[in-house]
């Protein structure tokens, strides 16, 4: 890895320019006259006292990374692992949450303390091999979570429109959100935020009225919640838990949406007041996530565990079983679930628009227009998606099997943001005074070891079930060879770095 250069200063400068890209002028001119009148009585070098009007002006970036947490991945993992395992993985769906969260405060603080993103950070400090290698497994994992959230999304429309529109057909239909993200965005990231607070509350108010109508046991919700209970029967399902909370596009995306706003990242009271309101608002965000898979998962646990059902749910067949179980009632279920279905695939697919502009962009260095580039990153996501709805429309199993591959590619992905993620939140030349402690990088060090691990077992797992055939067995011989090393590589980069700061100490 490359020392930081002076070239960082025109970097930070020229991506004000790119705040065109996500952000609307005058919005940041407003929120920068409000913050200035609101420190008008601030000691120079002092963090100013708590404010609720501050943490409702850096409200909302938050927000936006917790989506992510509520795709529909996520939500078919929350309700296959409540039919299969019932209340028993609920204590691992809290704290792989709290992971979760731990990743995200790291992206947020890389891109407070130092102006730029993920991505951005990448392309100067990583050598133009690596930086490829890199953009390609982030836009890889971004388009296998597409096809979910898009399929997601796809599988709602028709259960509202009661069958008359298919798959394809709600692929389409969800393939223009592009052009809702862009008319919004116009508008100032405010009301974009705002159009997500409506599309999460949406989530919340149908998963709940769902919670409600069931009514889940709450002795056994609790004991779930605090009593760690694993067998060999939930395992898998439990591996699963832990690794739909952390997609690779979104630790990206996180780094780059604290930067709507404006914070001057050389007064260090005003960067510290900053990273304090962006946690607060993420946690509360990643709790409200957390109450709706909880209540998903607890609603498939009181309706499915145990029955014949558990092992053949999925979100294909999810709202009937549902509709099957609970019968119609005021307002049927299987509407409850479909509405909340379209609202948890339709934020997913905007916010993965956005995470793909500012990967394409970060990694590439690419400046086009904002509407141009959308289409692009969009397309890329959307083309086979469409392919892969047609093939694999032909029945539920097949599509079932489609969502295992595509959760093995996010985990094999996952590695390739965490590293670089930890590696330079711990540089001080790049972070300043905002590097994290020792404490601090052993914690999350360990948290991203866990998380290799169980990712590492899902693959391992999946692909001995899967690998037929010794050409077959070969190809994927030599490119787990090639994955490993690549994955030695970036660790050892990030011993070097390490070795290097403890130098740097000593000779001051």
């Amino acid at each position: 890895m490359s020392s930081p250069s002076p070239k960082h200063n025109g970097t930070r400068e020229s991506n004000r320019l790119l705040s065109d890209d996500y952000d609307d002028q005058a919005k940041d001119k407003i929120l920068a006259i409000e913050i200035e009148k609101a420190d008008a009585g601030d000691v120079p070098g002092v963090v100013p006292p708590f404010s609720w009007r501050k943490l409702w002006e850096f409200t909302g970036p938050g927000f936006l990374m917790s989506v992510a947490f509520l795709d529909p991945g996520n939500l078919e993992g929350d309700l296959q692992a409540g039919a299969i395992a019932g209340y028993s993985l609920l204590w691992l769906l809290m704290w792989s949450t709290f992971m979760g969260l731990l990743i995200q405060l790291l992206s947020l603080r890389l891109g407070v303390a130092t102006g730029r993103h993920l991505a951005e950070i990448c392309r100067e400090e990583y050598p133009n091999w690596v930086r490829i290698l890199l953009w390609l497994m982030a836009e890889v994992a971004l388009i296998g979570a597409d096809i979910q959230e898009v399929i997601g999304s796809a599988i709602a429309i028709k259960i509202l429109s009661c069958g008359v529109i298919p798959l394809w057909g709600g692929v389409l239909i969800t393939a223009s959100d592009c052009f809702i993200f862009l008319f919004l965005e116009n508008y100032g990231v405010r009301k974009l935020e705002a159009f997500f607070a409506v599309l999460i509350s949406t989530m919340a108010l149908s998963f709940a009225w769902m919670f409600a109508e069931t009514r889940p046991n709450g002795k056994e919700l609790i004991i779930g919640l605090l009593l760690p209970r694993l067998s060999s029967k939930t395992i898998q399902k439990a591996v699963g838990v832990v690794g739909c909370v952390i997609t690779p596009h979104n630790v990206f995306l996180y780094s780059a949406l604290v930067q709507t706003r404006k914070i001057d990242p050389k007064k260090k009271e005003k960067v510290q007041e900053a990273l304090n309101y962006y946690t607060i608002e993420s946690s509360i965000a990643v709790f409200v996530s957390f109450s709706i898979n909880l209540m998903v998962t607890t609603v498939f646990a009181k309706g499915f565990y145990g029955t014949l059902q558990a092992h053949s749910i999925g979100l294909v067949n999810a709202g009937q079983y549902l509709q099957e179980r609970y019968g119609g009632g005021l307002f049927p279920i299987l509407y409850i679930w479909g509405i909340g279905l379209l609202a948890a695939g339709q934020s997913s697919t905007m916010t993965g628009t956005y995470a793909g502009q500012f990967i394409m962009g970060g990694f590439l260095n690419l400046r086009m227009k904002k509407w141009i580039r959308s289409v692009i990153t969009r397309s890329c996501a959307i083309v086979p998606t469409i392919i892969v709805a047609i093939y694999f429309n032909r029945s539920e199993d097949s599509l079932d099997v489609l969502n295992e591959w595509l959760n093995v590619l996010q985990g094999m992905v996952i590695p390739f943001a965490i590293i670089p993620l930890l590696t330079l939140v711990s540089n001080e030349q790049i972070m300043g005074v905002f590097k994290i402690g020792k404490l601090m990088e052993r914690t999350v060090w360990t948290v991203a070891a866990l998380v290799i691990m169980i990712n590492g077992y899902v693959m391992l797992s999946f692909f001995l079930s899967e690998v037929n055939g010794m050409l077959f067995g070969l190809v994927v011989c030599m490119g787990a060879s090639a994955y490993v090393a690549f994955l030695v590589y970036l660790i050892s980069q990030s011993h070097n770095q390490a070795e290097l700061n403890g130098f740097t100490h000593l000779t001051n």
